[in-house]
């Protein structure tokens, strides 16, 4: 085959111990709405399911797709010899980014320990899933003037 099929990325899917509970973090976070669920399978625990995010109409980002990892291990960042590294990570665009942390900490996120830059803040997520708060400048909101 010389030529490459057409393909697009349409969603990222997040292993979690407690699908729907992370599902809904990342609503309270983002602002997003849960646009569907599916509860625990028979037999499986009750925390089992799946539960999915999709950005709001005139907004852009990726279905977030949160499914049941019955092996689960919490992740450890930065990586470590021996632990369970993450695999992968959201990166956040925000226009204030202590406004950002302060929102996110009140969701239910933690602050990452170790912090590599001064533009970015990394986050934990309640199942221990690092995800990236970058400032970018062009979201960036001004207050009005006091004229």
């Amino acid at each position: 085959m010389d030529r490459r099929p057409l393909m697009a990325v349409t969603s990222v899917t997040i292993g979690a111990p407690a699908p729907r509970d992370l599902a809904a973090f990342y609503a309270r976070l983002l602002g997003w709405p849960v646009t569907a669920t599916d509860p625990a399978r028979p037999g499986m625990p009750p925390e089992d399911g799946w539960a999915q995010l999709r950005p709001p109409p005139g907004q852009e980002g990726p279905t977030l797709n949160f499914e049941y990892e019955v092996k689960f291990i919490r992740p450890v960042w930065p990586a470590a010899d021996g632990a369970q590294n993450a695999t992968q990570h959201l990166d956040i665009a925000v226009g204030d980014l202590d406004e950002t942390v302060s929102w996110a900490l009140t969701s239910g996120a933690s602050l990452a320990d170790y912090q590599p830059q001064d533009d970015v803040r990394v986050m934990l997520d309640p199942a221990g899933h690092p995800f990236c708060l970058f400032l970018d400048e062009s979201m960036a909101t001004t207050a009005p003037s006091a004229d």
